[in-house]
This record gives C-alpha cells, structure tokens and sequence, in this order.
C-alpha cells in the first residue's frame, strides 16, 4: 500500500511541476483556455508517470536514507517521463499549443519538486533523530555526556563505522576527525571528515583540536594495530596513558584481527601509572522539572526573537565587522576568525566563532606558547569591547546560539552532572555572567543558569541584556544577594537537592 501511496504523491508532484513550469512559461499570465489547451499534455504528463516511476524504483526507496544515487535515479525517471510525454503528445496532436521549451522548464522543476521533498523528508527524519538523542538529559538513569571520538585509518572499516554512528548513535558521538596514513592526505575530506595528519602526529593533532575547544574522549582504530608504524603505536599507547583516553580496536573488536593488541587494561602504558579520573561536581536535577523547563513555549518565541534581531544586527555591524577583521589581519595574520567546538542544545556540538584576539598556540618548532605569550594589544582591547564575540550573531542566526541563555562552555567543563544545562539554547550573554561573572564557582553559574531556565521571560531577557551594557563598560561585578537568592529559590521549589555531591 505505501508503494502506491508513494507512487502518487510522485506522480502528483510531477503534474503540479509541470503546472509550474506552464506558469513560468507563460509568466504567470495563463487563461482558462490556455489549461484546456494543456489539457492532453497533462494527461500525457500523468500517463508518463505512471509507466515510468515504478519502472524506476522511485516508489521502492526509502526516503529517510535517500542519497546522492537516488538523486540520479529521480533525475533519470523525470527526464524519461517528459521525454515519454513529449512523445505521447506530439503522437496525439503534434504538440499543438505546447510550447518548444516547456519540457526543458517540466523536467528541472520536476527534479526540485521530487528532490526538494525527498530532502525535507531527511531532514526531517534527521531532526526527530537529534530530538531523540537530546531526549537522554531528561532521564536520571543516563550520565554519560556526549562523546568526541577520533578515527585511525581510512578504510572501509571506518567508513562502516561512521554510518554506524550516525545511524545508532546520533548526538551522542562527535567524530573529531580521521587520522590517515600518509601526509598526502592531510587536509582532505574523507566521508566528510577532516583528514588531520598521520597516527605518528597523533600529540600534536590532539594539541591542535584542543586549542579549537575539542576534548578526544576516545581514540578508535580502524586498522589493524600491528600494521602501524612502531612510532604510531607509542604515539596512541602514549595518548591513553598520558591523556587518559580510550583506544578502541575495531578489527579487535568484531573478532576480525585475532593477533591484534591486547586490551588496554592489561598493557604498559607509559610510564606505569594509571591516570586518575577527574571528580565532577554533580547536579541532582528531578527528571519532572527537567522535562518542564525542557518544554515551555517561551524557547519557541524566543527563538523567532533571536533570529530577526540576528538578521537586523548582522547588517547593522557589518562595517564594524570587517574593520575588526582588517585589524586582526593585521595584528595576528589570517585566518581573522577562530572556532571552538561548544556543546550546544541538547549536548550537540556546534563551532562557536569568534574574532582571532591571540598569536598561534605553537611556535614553528612546535613548541606550545604560553598565553602572555600569544597576547596582543589589539586582542586584548576586542576582548575587552567584547567585538571577539561579535561573529556568534552568525551562530544565534543559525539557531545554534541565543541571545540570551547559559553560555557555551568548553567540553572539559561541561560535565554531565550540569546537563540541565543543555536544555536551552547557549546565550552571547546570561544571567550567570551579569550577576556572578567569570570569578565565581563553577557550580553557582550552573544554579544561575538553571534558575534562568526556570524564570525564563522576555523581560528578564531584556534585563540581562541591559545589565551587560554596564559589565562591558565597567567590567564585571558579583551580586552576592543575587546568587543567594537563586540557590533559595532554587531550593524552595524542588528544582535542586540540598546539597551537591562529588562523583568519581
């Protein structure tokens, strides 16, 4: 039955294409006489359709998986069913009253009707997939946090496994990049994924994705270990040792490399001493006002709000953006812009920009610079204006930042115990950093944070965007009452337990 169903809606498609190519045709002036003239041509259109797409399988795929072939295979069926209408038409009375162009006009808005809803049908399917990988912060039961994997080896094994990924685990498993074989590769694309070195690289490749905000939980090899250089192999046993991050054998793994390494708990690491996991400071957050916060309609109007304010501020500060661009250019060389990697909504990591304000991390030798270091005048005056933060306008129209909200943190600082956090959009500016600033604890900017998600409005978005006027001018100021008050009413309503505990 959904065979036919499919069919229909196809062959739909196709007439009211061919209706708007009519239309385009004869710009947009067409007469009732003109359609009954058009009359055969439709039919001649339906007809075609109805022999050719089942011929072709349009009705046999499976659209949430469709894909650069199927693509081809729509754009073939739709060339066929005009040429075969053409024919049927020109058979029946030699085209008469159809223009000579219009099947060139049928055949391209064809393939934008049928692709164009074949991609909205992905793209949604994608979107409930992210809703349902956000939907682990509202359960108690889940503590883990999003994990950013990073691939070794280019082989059909990784390939496997990154369909795999976005398949079974969407916004749960951040792929960091792919690690190659030879340096030739370098900077390419692979399945869509940065090619960043060689496996004997692998510190610095982790130094550099650590500058950019990207914390590799785990190391997944797609190749069998023993064929790895020796310097590969200590480069990746010296990166679970040293950094604490896991190695995954893939090969090991599905029983398909019998002679591989032996697990990770049962080798040597360098040095000889097991890294310490690090304590986390954990938010004891009901599951029912999760799902309250998570569900109220103010992030919807809030989001309308964000996105003509971004599209308005975007044109109005683009002079202003592209003298900070020539001033970075010129004080600290190309790129002008610098990314980090942020968790965002629902745990899902976005690229936050700003404008370069440091040197590079790492001299030509190697060596990592320190922070005074890499300062400069010009940089430091942009983080003082707060200018560094003016490319995020692009992040909040993009919907992947608001105005107003908790503020990206780095991986390494956002843990899971804060999830709460990650029910909203991240904010340019917050509650916790007009009340509390850079300077308080860690935990209290969580409790700010939430006590915002609680209270939500657009007047107090409007208050927290006044208060930071004052905060860059001035620079920053704790309120204390305020901080305070937050844990009481915090507390008062049931939202957090009465203390905070420390896991291992």
């Amino acid at each position: 039955m959904r065979r036919y169903v499919l069919l229909l809606l196809d062959v739909t498609l196709l007439v009211s294409a061919t209706a708007c190519a009519l239309l385009l045709r004869e710009n947009f002036q067409v007469s009732a006489n003109r359609l009954i003239d058009m009359l055969p041509y439709f039919l001649a259109t339906l007809a075609a359709g109805l022999i050719i797409f089942p011929i072709a399988g349009l009705n046999r795929t499976v659209w949430r998986f469709i894909g650069l072939p199927d693509h081809l295979r729509v754009t073939a069926a739709v060339t066929a069913a005009a040429a075969c209408a053409a024919i049927l038409g020109f058979a029946y009375n030699r085209l008469d009253g159809v223009a000579r162009s219009l099947p060139f006009l049928q055949i391209l808005t064809a393939i934008a009707f049928l692709t164009g809803v074949r991609i909205l049908h992905r793209l949604a399917h994608d979107r409930r997939q992210r809703h349902k990988a956000s939907a682990h912060l509202l359960r108690p039961d889940t503590a883990e946090a999003l994990q950013t994997v990073l691939i070794v080896g280019l082989s059909r094994l990784a390939e496997t496994y990154l369909q795999a990924v976005a398949e079974l685990a969407p916004g749960q498993v951040k792929i960091a990049g792919l690690v190659g074989r030879g340096d030739r590769h370098t900077g390419w694309l692979a399945a869509a994924q940065p090619i960043l070195g060689m496996p004997e690289d692998i510190g610095n490749i982790l130094d550099t994705l650590e500058v950019h905000g990207v914390m590799v939980d785990r190391i997944v090899i797609a190749t069998p270990f023993r064929s790895l250089s020796p310097a590969a192999r200590q480069a990746l046993l010296l990166a679970e040792g040293a950094r604490n991050i896991q190695l995954s054998f893939l090969a090991k793994d599905l029983n398909l490399d019998f002679e591989d390494q032996e697990p990770a708990d049962k080798r040597q690491m360098p040095g000889g001493t097991a890294v310490p996991k690090p304590q986390i400071q954990s938010f004891e957050i009901s599951p029912p006002v999760l799902r309250r916060i998570a569900e109220r309609r103010y992030w919807t109007i809030k989001r309308a709000i964000d996105f003509f304010c971004a599209f308005l501020l975007l044109l109005l500060f683009s002079p202003l953006m592209l003298i900070t661009a020539f001033l970075v250019a010129a004080s600290l060389g190309v790129p002008v812009l610098f990314w980090q990697q942020r968790p965002g909504l629902g745990g899902r990591p976005f690229r936050l920009y700003k404008f370069r304000t440091m040197r590079a991390a790492h001299d030509s030798e190697g060596h990592r610079l320190s922070d005074s270091v890499r300062a400069s005048k010009v940089g430091n005056a942009l983080r003082r204006l707060r200018f560094d933060e003016l490319p995020q306008l692009y992040n909040i129209l993009r919907g992947e930042m608001s105005f107003v909200g908790p503020r990206p943190l780095l991986p390494r600082d956002q843990s899971a115990a804060t999830r709460a956090r990650l029910l909203v959009r991240p904010g340019l500016t917050g509650w916790a950093q007009v009340v509390g600033g850079r300077n308080i604890a860690p935990v209290e900017k969580a409790a700010l944070d939430v006590w915002y998600m609680c209270h939500a409005s657009l007047a107090l978005d409007i208050e927290i965007v006044l208060r930071t006027i004052p905060l860059v001018l001035a620079g920053e100021h704790i309120y204390f009452a305020l901080i305070e008050s937050a844990w009481r009413d915090l507390k008062e309503r049931g939202v957090l337990n009465d203390q905070i505990v420390l896991k291992n």
